[in-house]
């Protein structure tokens, strides 16, 4: 990975860099990176020892600042083989701005049949794609320079699904190596702005909340996305996105969003 991370450490705070920075506004993060926060904190919550985040939802419940966080977390269902843990982002001032509340499982491996474990291929490989230029921002430096992208199918303000690999050149966290949970949760975010179907100099459409469903974790510091989104002439729209590692699928995505013609208030 090259200099530079999403976060670095200061007290018990987590300061924002400029690479967290979304597509649109320079003071407001992209929430893939906080969304990789909050999967940090439930990580390492306690009694997580042996297991593994088979689903987390995140809820976006402000613009998140690019600005010191704090991420907490609190184990509200404690099991002998299952565990519900909710965490927090909030701001050095105390305003909640993400939650999130995921289901820990047992992480140790069964037999199971053959048919039952198979499943497709996973997309051609990070190497056979196209290094599509993001669309143009106000700012030169943000998360889209701190990502690094490999097209298969589709490309940025191309109308449709697309297929794409995701690979993070800075940590999260300085001097830190990122989970394989931490590089889902990074990239899924960006299934929506890979696959829209809707010119976002016409119409901005922020997700609400991003739901990621994992059956094991993915190996490797590529993530692929197989996303699509489906809108109607109502105001949501959902992006469905399977999360591959480059042996195959290892999960799903999903995400609300909230469409917004560029002539009223964006959230």
């Amino acid at each position: 990975m090259r200099d530079g991370a999403f976060y670095i450490p200061t007290g018990d705070l987590l300061a924002a860099t400029d690479l967290t920075r979304g597509p649109w506004d320079p003071r407001v993060q992209h929430a893939g990176p906080p969304a990789g926060l909050l999967a940090r904190a439930i990580e390492t919550a306690p009694g997580g020892r042996g297991r593994r985040i088979a689903r987390i939802t995140c809820e976006i419940l402000h613009p998140v600042p690019v600005s010191p966080l704090r991420a907490t977390a609190e184990v509200i269902r404690s099991g002998g083989r299952i565990d519900l843990v909710d965490a927090r982002l909030t701001t050095s001032d105390g305003s909640t701005v993400m939650m999130a509340r995921a289901w820990r499982l047992p992480a140790e491996p069964i037999d199971l049949p053959a048919h039952a474990v198979t499943g497709d291929p996973a997309p051609a490989a990070p190497e056979t794609g196209r290094n599509e230029a993001f669309f143009p921002t106000p700012h030169e430096v943000g998360y889209h320079t701190a990502m690094e992208w490999r097209f298969i199918t589709g490309a940025w303000r191309t109308p449709g699904p697309a297929t794409v690999w995701l690979r993070m050149t800075v940590p999260l966290v300085g001097g830190e190596t990122p989970s394989p949970l931490q590089r889902v949760l990074i990239a899924a975010d960006s299934g929506s702005g890979a696959a829209a179907s809707l010119d976002p100099h016409h119409h901005l459409f922020p997700n609400v909340d991003l739901t990621v469903h994992l059956t094991h974790d993915p190996a490797g510091e590529w993530i692929g996305l197989s996303a699509a989104s489906t809108f109607t002439q109502s105001r949501t729209g959902i992006t469905h996105s399977t999360i591959y590692d480059t042996t195959g699928p290892v999960g799903s995505a999903v995400q609300t969003l909230l469409v917004t013609p560029l002539t009223t208030p964006t959230r």
